[in-house]
Formats: C-alpha cells, structure tokens, sequence
C-alpha cells in the first residue's frame, strides 16, 4: 500500500471506525434508570452502538462512584450524565 497513490489510500480510520460503548450504570426500581434507559435503547439502536448496563448494588466500587448520582450514563468509559439523558446530547456524543 506503500507504493499506491494516495488517491487510492483509504484513511486507517475509514476502515476500523472507532468502537463505540454506553454503559448505564443503575438500580432496581428507579425509575430515573428506567427513562434512561428507554433513551439509550433509542439513540444506540438508531445508531449501531453497543451499550450495557451495570447495577450499582451489585458492584460496591460503583456503588462508593456513583450512589448519589444515578443514573449515570459513561461513554467509552467516560461519565457523560447523571439523573437525566437528553437524547441530542447523547446523539452528538456518539457522532463527533
């Protein structure tokens, strides 16, 4: 590929898009984790991207992060929001 004119070269990012993950960091009963959660499943479907969810009471580490905030929305690790998810902001933060 070396030899080809780069006219012809794809950009390396073309072809391994950067692998997106939205993670939903929870509770049972919350219903503040179940409004986001209807969010992400929307915004990720519509755009391919994988997502989880973790639940806090069942991880003591997340739990000691995150107790006074949840939900919390992490993307690619990252913490994007807490409480409330806007579904534009997490669409710009999946698509910039």
């Amino acid at each position: 590929m070396a030899d080809m004119s780069p006219i012809f070269r794809r950009n390396s990012s073309d072809q391994n898009p950067r692998e997106r993950l939205v993670t939903l960091i929870r509770k049972p009963g919350c219903h503040l984790c179940d409004d986001a959660q209807v969010v992400i499943e929307k915004v990720c479907g519509e755009l391919g991207v994988p997502w989880e969810q973790k639940d806090i009471t069942q991880d003591q580490r997340l739990h000691d992060e995150y107790w006074e905030q949840i939900p919390v929305v992490l993307v690619d690790g990252a913490q994007h929001t807490f409480w409330r998810v806007d579904e534009q902001r997490l669409r710009r933060a999946l698509t910039d």
